[in-house]
C-alpha cells in the first residue's frame, strides 16, 4: 500500500544544505515564473502566439517542479520518505502529463520562432492567437494521453516484493525494478514514446534554430540561449529512457535533477533576460507601481 522513497545519493553531512539548495531554486522556481505569468496576463502588449506559448512554459514549470521538489526536500529532513500507492500513481501520472506536455510545447515554440525570424511578412497568418490556442490544447492532451499510457501500463503490474524506489520521486525505470512481472512491454514503450520521441523533437528544434540563425547574428545569440534550456530538459530524458538497464541509478538520478529542477528555474531567467519586449514590460510595472 506504500513505497519507501531513497532519494537522492547523499553524504549524511550534506543533509542540510542540501536541504537549503534545493529550496533556494524551488523559491526561484515559483517567484521566477509566477512574475513570467504576471506580467505576460498583465499587459496587452504581450497578447501575442509566443507569449501565451511562455505563459504555458511557466505555467508547466511551476507544477513539474511542485510534482517532484517537495517531496525531494521531506527526503533530506527524515530518514526514510513513504508515499502511498495512490500517491505514487498521482506523482508518476501527472510528472510524465507535465513534462510530455513540455516536451512538444518546445517543439511548437521552436516552430514559432521559426515562422516569425524566416517568413515575417507571412507570420500572422501562419501563427495567430486562434491557432496558438488550438495548439496549446492539442499539446495539453498529447501530453495527458502520453502520460496515461505509461501510468497504466505501469501500475498493471503485480508489485509484491520490496517497495523500496532507489529514486527521488515514482517514475517509470525505478517502478519497473520493483515488479514482479515481465517488463519486456514496458521498456519497449518506455524507448518508443519517451526516448525517440524526445529525441526526435530535439532533433526538430535543433534545426529550426539553426535554419532561424543563418546569417544573423543577433537571431543566433537569442537562439543560443534557449537552446541552452532545451539541451537541458531534453538531454536528461534521452540519455535516461534510451539508456534503460545500462546505466547506475546514482548517475541516472544526478541526470534527472537537470530537467525536474534545474530547467524549470533557469527558464524565466532564459526566456526574459534575453527578450526585450518582457523586459519594457516590467520596467513599465515597475514604473505603474511607483506612481500608484
Amino acid at each position: 500500500m506504500e513505497f519507501v522513497l531513497v532519494g537522492l545519493p547523499h553524504p549524511e553531512v550534506m543533509k542540510i544544505p542540501l536541504f537549503m539548495l534545493f529550496s533556494f531554486i524551488y523559491l526561484c522556481t515559483l517567484l521566477g515564473n509566477a512574475l513570467l505569468i504576471l506580467v505576460v496576463k498583465g499587459d496587452p502588449h504581450l497578447k501575442k502566439p509566443m507569449y501565451l506559448f511562455l505563459l504555458n512554459l511557466s505555467f508547466l514549470d511551476i507544477w513539474l517542479s511542485t510534482v517532484t521538489l517537495p517531496k525531494m526536500l521531506t527526503n533530506f529532513l527524515q530518514k526514510e520518505t513513504t508515499i502511498s500507492l495512490q500517491g505514487c500513481i498521482s506523482q508518476l501520472y501527472f510528472f510524465h502529463f507535465l513534462g510530455g506536455t513540455e516536451c512538444f510545447l518546445y517543439t511548437v515554440m521552436a516552430y514559432d520562432r521559426f515562422l516569425a525570424i524566416c517568413r515575417p511578412l507571412h507570420y500572422p497568418n501562419l501563427m495567430n492567437l486562434k491557432l496558438c490556442r488550438q495548439f496549446s490544447a492539442g499539446i495539453w492532451l498529447i501530453g495527458s494521453f502520453h502520460s496515461m499510457i505509461h501510468t497504466t501500463l505501469t501500475f498493471r503490474l503485480p508489485f509484491c516484493g520490496p517497495n523500496r524506489i532507489d529514486y527521488f520521486f515514482c517514475d517509470v525505470i525505478p517502478m519497473l525494478k520493483l515488479a514482479c512481472a515481465d517488463t519486456t512491454l514496458n521498456k519497449a514503450i518506455i524507448i518508443t514514446n519517451n526516448g525517440t520521441v524526445a529525441l526526435i523533437c530535439f532533433l526538430m528544434i535543433l534545426i529550426s534554430y539553426i535554419k532561424s540563425s543563418e546569417g544573423r547574428r543577433k537571431t543566433f545569440s537569442t537562439c543560443a540561449s534557449h537552446m541552452i534550456s532545451v539541451f537541458f530538459y531534453y538531454g536528461p530524458p534521452v540519455f535516461i529512457y534510451l539508456s534503460l538497464n545500462s546505466i547506475d541509478f546514482a548517475i541516472e538520478e544526478s541526470v534527472a535533477v537537470f530537467y525536474t529542477v534545474i530547467t524549470p528555474m533557469l527558464n524565466p531567467l532564459i526566456y526574459t533576460l534575453r527578450n526585450n519586449e518582457v523586459k519594457t514590460s516590467l520596467k513599465r510595472m515597475k514604473c505603474d507601481k511607483l506612481y500608484e
